[in-house]
């Protein structure tokens, strides 16, 4: 028998866990990023990136990050991480060295990296020289 696929709410679940999950330190200076889980990004936001197959959109972030905020220009929008469920749980079936788990961690902690005003090849380095 096929196990049912992880529903919108099971991988915000998992997401709660793996962000629970990580140092407290870094949970603080995370500060109030609002977490969302949808099937894919939508159509205007795949558009932006110039993505045209939304299977290759796992996670964004979207506000302005911590290195480029300022005091004399407040951000009216709340940063927010996005997890695309539908790409994530392919990207997990095509890979068979993960599991749902960590790979929900790893599009969670890649966006907040973001946040942090992180690039992806600094966000890739951090993660070479970790594992």
């Amino acid at each position: 028998m096929v196990g049912k696929a992880p529903s919108l709410d099971d991988l915000a679940a998992l997401a709660e866990q793996a962000f629970a999950a990580l140092p407290e330190g870094f949970r603080r200076m995370t500060g109030d990023v609002v977490f969302q889980v949808h099937d894919f990004a939508d159509a205007e936001t795949l558009a932006a990136l110039e993505i045209e197959d939304a299977f290759e959109l796992t996670g964004l972030y979207h506000g302005v990050d911590l290195a480029h905020r300022s005091v004399f220009d407040p951000n009216p929008h709340p940063s927010m991480v996005f997890l695309y469920r539908r790409p994530i749980l392919d990207e997990w079936a095509d890979n068979g060295e993960v599991t749902l788990e960590e790979l929900v961690s790893h599009v969670l902690v890649h966006e907040i990296g973001h946040h942090f005003g992180l690039s992806d090849d600094d966000i890739d380095a951090i993660e070479a020289r970790a594992g």
